[in-house]
């Protein structure tokens, strides 16, 4: 009898073949809902080649969730090679958070409702890899200071918890599946609200307006200085003789 063909896929083939599945099952119908069965189903395996990986749907999940924390960190690091500056690397970072929310909110809402509320998630690469994430944000306010462009006195635990904990607050209806946001609109609003807290003031320069006052009040005194000058009359004109 001839075997299936999923039986001759490489180890390494098959596992990711249910990663992606578990991905979309997950993505799709949340954590309950989501059974091992359709998953093997759709990665084209029997259901207990998912159990010869995978202890239980639980560990499954986690797998999921740490590829794509380590996706999000391997993006994250590609494209700040290329952007310079603090406020723009800063916005880019917080952009790209809110994109994710914007398209995955679902693995979102497994973050915080599955895996972060469990006694083990602290033991779990979820943890290390969500620390390694919120990392980037924390490296960039700090070379803000070295550079001059942010206060010495802020704490960057502080800044980096208002900027998670506000986009986590302000796109939960989104997660729930009960509201909308833009996350270029967003990333706007709390890079403008940051910098606003945080940047170094810029040296005040004088007001052009009140330069020109002093010019002209400098002239009207001129003007007048040479209208009230004695007159000196005029040595008069000598005939020729």
């Amino acid at each position: 009898m001839t075997q299936p063909a999923y039986s001759r896929l490489p180890r390494e083939r098959r596992i990711a073949d249910i990663m992606k599945a578990a991905r979309d099952v997950f993505d799709e119908k949340g954590y309950a809902a989501a059974s091992v069965a359709e998953i093997a189903a759709r990665a084209g395996v029997v259901e207990g080649s998912v159990y010869r990986y995978f202890e239980h749907k639980r560990a499954l999940l986690v797998e999921v969730v740490e590829r794509w924390y380590e996706e999000l960190l391997s993006d994250y690091d590609e494209h700040l090679v290329a952007i310079d500056g603090t406020w723009d690397r800063l916005r880019y970072l917080v952009w790209r958070h809110l994109s994710t929310i914007e398209r995955e909110p679902m693995l979102v809402r497994l973050v915080f409702e599955e895996l972060r509320p469990g006694a083990d998630y602290r033991k779990t690469d979820v943890f290390r890899l969500d620390r390694a994430y919120t990392q980037r944000t924390l490296d960039i306010l700090r070379e803000g200071i070295t550079r001059g462009e942010i206060r010495s006195d802020v704490s960057l635990a502080v800044a980096r918890d208002m900027i998670y904990g506000g986009v986590e607050h302000h796109t939960w209806a989104h997660v729930r599946g009960e509201g909308s946001f833009t996350a270029d609109v967003v990333a706007d609003q709390i890079i403008e609200i940051l910098r606003a807290g945080i940047s170094v003031p810029e040296v005040a320069h004088p007001d052009l307006a009140q330069t020109v006052n002093k010019l002209q009040l400098v002239a009207d005194r001129l003007e007048r200085s040479t209208r009230t000058a004695p007159h000196v009359p005029k040595s008069p004109r000598r005939k020729p003789g």
